[in-house]
């Protein structure tokens, strides 16, 4: 990337893509747990609350955007203190892997409960492992591979 607009955007869209798709094929296709339109929905109840299951497409093509505005957030926060943390420099796979479970926590431990103050408490089970699992494949290892690309080049 030549420019930093553009690598977060790319790293924010890749990420955000990857992390919708996982979600949806594990979700959806892998176990049968859910439905695509139903991810969505329950991304843009962050916003519109019980109102989001309401509306069909309208509120899954809501949920989308406001999934990526969420990537496009991380990855610019990344791209912003890489600089500043030598640890990030190190290796990709570790400030990945790290960057991964700072979006984890950010995302469960306080986002999510701010959002829906009445969510179950969090066990340490399969369905949590795999959650941050994907955040780390999915979002982490993208934006710590794309952002160390840009800065190695400049």
């Amino acid at each position: 990337m030549k420019s930093k607009s553009k690598t977060i955007l790319y790293s924010g869209f890749l990420s955000g893509t990857l992390d919708i798709l996982a979600a949806i094929i594990i979700y959806t296709v892998i176990l049968h747990q859910t439905t695509a339109v139903k991810i969505l929905q329950s991304i843009a109840s962050g916003i519109f609350k019980q109102e989001a299951y309401t509306n069909g497409s309208q509120m899954a093509f809501y949920g989308l955007l406001l999934h990526y505005f969420i990537a496009l957030v991380f990855a610019y926060l990344y791209f912003k203190i890489y600089p500043y943390f030598p640890i990030l420099r190190k290796s990709f796979l570790l400030s990945g892997l790290i960057y991964g479970l700072f979006v984890w926590i950010v995302m469960n431990l306080i986002v999510l409960p701010i959002v829906f103050p009445k969510l179950p408490p969090k066990q340490f089970d399969f369905p949590l492992l795999l959650s941050i699992l994907i955040l780390i494949f999915c979002v982490g290892l993208p934006i710590a591979y794309i952002t160390q690309k840009f800065y190695t080049r400049h």
